[in-house]
Parts: structure tokens; sequence; C-alpha cells
């Protein structure tokens, strides 16, 4: 499919689908420098385009260019996108990257190939008590607080490691690794140390209970430090800016 295929699909100019296949391959370049600097396989980073904030045609438009996996704040944004992706017959692996209320959990199930933000116990609780009831298995990661920052959510990190049996014994959830967010540095290079301890952290619990075949995911990284999460041993990042361009200003 060309550009003007794609563009005449998702209804957006021509132009524009341009730009997005342009910043997607830079994108796409930069990942794979930075494993190559890292001594990884690029093919080991899986590639999260973040379309929160943006119509639905620019989701189109990004799955359309070979954007396998798209990630959503919010739980109806992605319901929504979702649906109109999937009346085109597109089926991109969907992400919940955002902060998931538990009243909202009861949509989720069967809908999402990953959820990040598992950030309570009470949360993995209710998301396994859903997913037991639905028959299904929904994969999770666990968010973990590891600058503790007040205004960020998630697990202390010796919260996880004390009730790492507890979390490894649910069922309806697969715990498939670990998720953070840097602060916001001045530079970049400044996020290495809360990437370097997440990925310690990381090892530590796949060494224990919850270590099996399937606990072999770190998120880490979005538009601002990717390149320095990867260093640090991201499998699956998360870029919105950088892929997509600047979005409107909401919540």
């Amino acid at each position: 499919m060309d550009n003007e295929q794609i563009a005449q699909l998702a209804g957006l100019p021509v132009l524009e689908v341009a730009a997005l296949a342009n910043r997607l391959e830079n994108v796409r370049r930069s990942v794979a420098a930075a494993a190559q600097a890292a001594g990884r396989d690029p093919a080991e980073i899986t590639l999260i385009g973040v379309s929160k904030f943006l119509p639905a045609s620019m989701a189109t438009a990004a799955v359309c260019l070979g954007l396998h996996d798209l990630g959503e704040n919010r739980v109806q944004e992605m319901l929504a996108k979702q649906d109109d992706l999937s009346d085109k017959d597109l089926h991109p692996s969907w992400h919940l990257i955002g902060t998931l209320q538990k009243n909202k959990v009861k949509y989720l199930i069967g809908r999402t190939a990953l959820i990040h933000s598992i950030d309570s116990a009470e949360l993995l609780e209710e998301l396994a008590s859903r997913s037991s009831k639905a028959g299904l298995v929904t994969d999770v990661l666990l968010q973990v607080n590891t600058a503790h920052e007040a205004t960020k959510h998630g697990f202390d990190p010796d919260e996880l490691l004390a009730n790492a049996d507890r979390f490894a014994s649910q069922s309806g959830i697969r715990v498939r690794g670990l998720m953070t967010m840097a602060p916001l540095f001045e530079h970049p290079d400044q996020t290495r140390p809360v990437f370097g301890q997440t990925q310690i952290l990381f090892a530590s619990l796949a060494a224990g209970p919850l270590g099996s075949d399937t606990f072999n995911i770190l998120s880490m990284g979005m538009s601002q430090d990717y390149s320095q999460a990867i260093a640090c041993g991201a499998t699956h990042v998360r870029i919105g800016t950088a892929i997509f361009g600047p979005r409107p200003s909401q919540g």
C-alpha cells in the first residue's frame, strides 16, 4: 500500500502520511542504532507507537505503514480506536499504558495484548478475578516507581520483592515483566540510574518466583529517553511525539 492509498483509507492528506512515514522510519533507525550500540539485536526491541489524544486516522496510517503495536493511555479511547481500525480490517497489538482504574477493568478483558500499568495489588486482583471469570489469561506488567516520584503511580521496588510470591500465584493473569517511567530530566543521560535500577530489580524478580520463560518484558523509555532505556535493557519502548509529532494538550 503506497502513501496515496494509505491517505485515502485513513482520510488524511498525502503529505501528512508522508511526514508520518518519515518520522516512523527515523525512529526505527534510531532504535536499531541504540540496540546495536548496546550490543543487542534490534529485533529484541518492540516499538510501541503511542497514539493518545490523536484521531483514529493517525493510528490507521501508522498501522498501514507497518507499525504493529499501538499504545493508549485511556481505556475508552483505546476501545474506540480499536473498533475503528477493526472496521478497516486492521488488527495491531493494543497496549494500555496509562493509569487504569478498577472500575474500567471490566471493559478491557480480552481487548489488550498487554497492560503495562498495574500499579497496585488491588488492581491486579481485580483484573485476575475478572479474567478468570471470563476464562481468559491477561498479560500484564507491574509498574514500578523506581525514582520514588510522588507524582508517579507504581509499586515501590521493595514492595514488589516482598510480594513476588503472591503476584506469581494469581490465576487469570500472567505477569510478563516490569514497566517504569523516568523523571523528565534536562539531559536524557540522567535517566540511566533509574533505568539501570529497574533492570536490576527485573533480574532479581526473574530469579525468584516470578521467573519464567514469559517474564521477559522490560517496558522503559519514551520519545526523549528511549536510547538510554535500550542501553539499560528495555525490550519495549513507548514512543509518541517522535512518531506522531506534536499532539493536542489534553488531560
